[in-house]
This record gives structure tokens, sequence and C-alpha cells, in this order.
């Protein structure tokens, strides 16, 4: 590896730096002409062991991390291999698309010999690396390195948007009647307490015969579901148990949007009759009760994005661009005041093309003639057909429900 390769690395993580640090909140209007096609971004020359996509005209990250990685909440990992795409929206038919790489890590430069051919110590220049500095020997130096460490670190890694708690314990706005194909229709504790003979003031004898010894059941319980090998069930499979709640009103047009369905925990299938399972409890988000519907458990990755800084207080959005726009729906846990870490619902979802990962800068609608305050940054979580779990990573003041999102 030559001191041209570390002045190359220096100097590209360095403009990683600046792209990590400039939000684009518009799509890229200088494009160029790079090889046979237009894009906006600077695609390096892909390394000779790469596993390299084309991009075509209808690909998104999204859809491509759903071929290559077979699931499409990992299009994060896709964006990591190609930090040359500033913004992961935005791709062009033409790019090179990196599926796999092997990526020496910085601190292995320490070892690596810059200065020619040989391995360190051997012949003439081993000899003289051997005994003399490594601005002569062709070494990487210390102040080399540190500028390497400190560029990648201002760059950044894609930070967790939140915490699996706040996907798997959230829930979704869907339609007002909603089916599920299984529920829980008893526990252990069903059979557990005795029937008293009260003239007597003894027990009888006969199990079951009064109301469960349990109701609120939780993380390690065992359970009955009423459905078994005739309707798809297998020993391991894991259902969500999900809790139909209120209906949502709409915060702007006063109009019922749907029903908040929400999770209470996971089941694990241990043993499948014809007709009916018995099941464990594996995790809970609060106390599930027998009755509660069932719907087979869809793992939800936590997303990742590079952070980059809240829209400028003094640069808000226009209020004509945010009337009939995105809206908060509701907040978890139907909070009132919100801030930072409180996880809410939007009235946009993948039938809109909102994604995992997606960031929106939050608003309130000021007096007429007076321009929006930004109050805010949430970023998306999951994702429904109609509706959206998302996190607010940042508020400058108090948050409500009702207030307006724009995309970041």
């Amino acid at each position: 590896m030559s001191r041209k390769t570390v002045a190359f690395a220096v100097s590209s993580l360095l403009l990683l730096c600046a792209y990590a640090a400039k939000a684009d909140d518009q799509p890229p209007r200088d494009l160029k002409l790079v090889g046979d096609h237009w894009t906006a971004w600077d695609p390096p020359a892909p390394p000779p062991d790469a596993q390299v996509h084309t991009v075509v005209p209808g690909d998104t990250l999204w859809s491509l991390a759903a071929k290559f990685l077979g699931n499409p909440y990992l299009w994060p990992q896709l964006w990591e291999q190609n930090q040359y795409i500033r913004d992961a929206h935005w791709i062009y038919p033409g790019d090179p698309l990196i599926l796999s790489t092997r990526v020496a890590a910085v601190e292995d430069l320490e070892t690596v010999d810059l200065g020619g051919e040989g391995a360190p110590g051997e012949g003439e220049d081993g000899a003289r690396a051997a005994g003399e500095s490594g601005e002569e020997s062709g070494a990487a130096t210390e102040e080399e390195l540190k500028l390497l460490r400190s560029a990648e670190e201002a760059a950044g890694a894609p930070n967790l948007l939140g915490s699996e708690s706040d996907i798997y314990c959230a829930g979704y706005v869907g339609p007002l009647e909603e089916t599920f194909p299984f529920s829980i229709t008893g526990s252990e504790y069903d059979g557990l307490n005795p029937t008293m003979d009260t003239a007597a003031g003894a027990i009888r004898g006969n199990f079951g015969g009064e109301p469960s010894a349990k109701y609120g059941l939780d993380t390690g319980d065992i359970v009955y579901l009423n459905a078994g090998r005739n309707n798809g069930l297998a020993p391991g499979q894991v259902l969500t148990a999900v809790h139909p709640d209120d209906e949502v009103i709409h915060p702007v047009t006063g109009q019922v949007y749907g029903r908040l369905y929400r999770y209470s925990g996971r089941v694990r299938v241990l043993t499948a009759q014809a007709d009916s399972s018995i099941a464990e409890i594996v995790f809970s988000c609060e106390p599930i009760a027998v009755g509660i519907a069932l719907r087979p458990f869809e793992p939800q990755p936590v997303p990742l994005a590079r952070r980059t800084t809240m829209r400028p207080p003094n640069l808000p959005s226009s209020a004509e661009k945010l009337i009939g726009g995105p809206v908060i729906l509701l907040a978890d846990d139907r909070v009132v005041s919100l801030g930072q870490d409180n996880v809410v619902y939007i009235d946009r979802g993948a039938d809109d093309d909102v994604a995992p990962g997606d960031l929106y800068t939050i608003y309130r609608i000021n007096k007429p003639g007076l321009p929006p305050v930004v109050l805010g940054e949430l970023a998306v979580l999951s994702v429904h057909s109609r509706s959206s779990v998302a996190r607010i990573l940042q508020s400058r003041y108090t948050i409500h429900v009702g207030d307006r999102v724009e995309a970041k």
C-alpha cells in the first residue's frame, strides 16, 4: 500500500465528514455525467473482491435489501457499504452498489508496510525501515493514523434510531374491524382453583370449577391456543399477541381514522395437536389476558441512520407545504405532552412510501401570517399500510398530537 493510498483514504474520510454534517431536504439537483450515466454522487471504483450490483430504474435500497439480503429492513447495511451515497433516498441507474466486501480495519494500518512490495524487515528497504522513522520509510505516521481515526469518527457509522421495545411494544393503527387467525383460549391457571363447598366449608376436590387463579399472564406462563396442526401451527412458531384498543380520531379532520392495535407480547408454540396447541409466553409488554388475539410474529430490526443536525429554526418549511401533510396521529400510552424518546404514530405508512429509517422534522402551525415553528425531529421505526411508529429524537418545545411532520 503506497503513501498515496493513505492520503486518498484520509481525503475520502474527511469528505464523508462534510457529507454527514449536511442534511439533504430536497432531491439533489447538480447531476453530472459519470461514465455512461448521470448521477449526483461520486461513486468510487469497487474493490476487486466486491460483489457489485449496477443500479437500474426502479431500484431502491429497500427493494435491493429484500432481494439480496432477504429482508428489506436490512437496507442500512447496503448504505453502510456504499458511503458515497449521501442521501439513502436517492440512488441512480448506472451507479455501482457494493453488496459485500472485506474492508481492513483502521487499526490494521499500524502493522502494514506502506513503502513498497517487500514485507517489513526484508531487503534493503526493510533494513532501512527497521532503523529509520516512519516518515522516511514510507510507513503511516502516528499523525496520519490519528487523522484517519478522527475522520472516521466524525463521519460516523449509522446509529440505532430506537430500541426493540419501541417496536415490539407499540402496535399499529389499522381498520376498525380486523380479524386474527389465532387466539389464547386458556392457561394452566384455569384449572388450579378447587371448587369450594360453601355449605360444608371444605374443598370438594373438583378443580377448575372456580375462576382462574391468575388473570394477568406474563413471561413464562403456559397458555392454550385455539388452533393446531390443521391450521398451520407447529412447534417453535412464534406469534404476536395483539390487543384491539379504542378508535383513533384524527386530530386534524376529527374523523375516525381507524383502531389502535396494541402489541402485548409474544408466545411460542411448544406442542401442536390437530386443533389446539400448548404455548409459552416468551415476551410480555403488559399483562396478557385469555382471549387475546394472535398473529404470526414478524421480525423488524431496529432501523439505522446517520444523524444530521436538526432543521434550523430560522429556516422552517412553509405553512402551505405542511397543510395536508403528515400528522402525529396519537402517542404511545396516550401521552399528551411529548418530548425526546416518546413513541408516536403518524398517519402515513407503506401506502405512502414511508420506510423505516425515514427522518421527519416536526412543526407547529403558527398564527396566521407567522411561519411554522420547528419543534423537533422524529425517526420512523416500523411501517404499516396506513400508519407508522416513530420515535421523537429531539425536541425544542413540547410536542402534541396533531403537530405536523415533513420528510427531512
